[in-house]
């Protein structure tokens, strides 16, 4: 279903591509968006257990993308070194392919917004939960179920950089 990566002596192992999607601060999540024209949008997230999460509006261009269509890509960037003199640049990524739900179970929702206060705000736990006192009713929670993850990094870093 998924396609293998091409160049698989360039693949990351399942566990540096789990430590990249834990660390990493922000992403880009692909969905298909109006006319079937893709809708790429950069997002903070959380990603516990193989699954991503992420809070938005309750409505807008992203929550229209996946009452459409609930298949998602989602990219992360750990390394980005342009290498002038060597015409090349060292990267280190993460693609992911999953589906998107909203959230509307309580338990779960706050179960997302807790993973995003964990990686964000940690030593600020209670301050976080008056957050989300605060917002409670106007924040929409996201869970992408990760179906299929590649890293993939440059040559030059697969010797343990």
């Amino acid at each position: 279903m998924f396609r293998e990566m091409r160049r698989i002596n360039q693949n990351l192992s399942e566990e540096e591509t789990n430590r990249i999607m834990m660390t990493a601060s922000s992403g880009v999540l692909a969905l298909t968006g109006d006319e079937g024209y893709p809708y790429a949008v950069p997002l903070s997230f959380a990603y516990e257990n193989g699954k991503i999460y992420f809070h938005c509006a309750n409505e807008g261009h992203k929550i229209d993308a996946i009452k459409s269509n609930d298949k998602v890509s989602f990219c992360v960037i750990d390394k980005d070194e342009v290498v002038p003199e060597a015409f090349n640049t060292y990267y280190r990524s993460v693609i992911a392919f999953g589906r998107a739900k909203i959230l509307s179970d309580d338990k779960d929702r706050m179960e997302a917004l807790e993973s995003l206060i964990r990686k964000y705000s940690p030593d600020y736990v209670p301050e976080g939960q008056n957050e989300i006192e605060k917002h409670w009713e106007r924040v929409c929670l996201v869970e992408v179920s990760v179906e299929h993850m590649t890293g993939k990094a440059a040559r030059e870093f697969m010797s343990g950089s």
